[in-house]
């Protein structure tokens, strides 16, 4: 008698807290971003990025920032405020050319003692469906990069969502 008396009022508590919770609007999500330790990504030659060149995570792709790195940087970065010291345009590069080239120039950007670089990849509007290609491989190659630190679009002025600035470890 209990049992059946303690469903009956687990299912009247459902139903009472399912009507009141109808008209309730989720929170949109923190932007500020809460750092969590990402596991490393790797496009292989062979994988081709999903339409639109977005990655299969929730969140877009436009920015990134290390574990332990304040998320204020991009918002430093995207801003303009460090100034860059250093460009590479990968435009005209196959796939497989611009991994070797973007590491390349991470790593002498960093010797040469560059906080700041910049890297034009382009925004696929030529491209085959005009999607980009490249973006996301010039991202992905970043996100692995262990000299840096953090990334985002380039200011309008600068190329847009057709550049990306880096930040490098000191």
């Amino acid at each position: 008698m209990k049992a059946a008396k303690l469903e009956s009022n687990n299912a009247s508590d459902a139903d009472a807290f399912a009507r009141e919770m109808a008209d309730v609007i989720p929170l949109p999500r923190d932007r500020r971003g809460r750092i969590n330790a990402r596991p490393p990504v790797t496009l292989g030659a062979a994988e081709t990025p999903p339409a639109g060149g977005r990655s299969g995570r929730d969140e877009p792709d436009d920015d990134f920032a290390a574990p332990g790195i304040d998320r204020r940087e991009i918002r430093k970065l995207k801003r303009g405020d460090y100034p860059v010291t250093a460009r590479r345009d990968v435009h005209g590069l196959t796939t497989t050319e611009v991994a070797a080239s973007v590491r390349r120039f991470v790593d002498n950007s960093r010797h040469n003692g560059h906080r700041c670089i910049c890297i034009v990849h382009g925004r696929g509007l030529h491209s085959e469906g005009g999607v980009s290609i490249l973006k996301p491989r010039v991202r992905a190659c970043l996100r692995t990069h262990p000299a840096v630190l953090a990334y985002a679009d380039a200011p309008r002025s600068d190329g847009g969502a057709g550049a990306v600035y880096v930040l490098l470890r000191k």
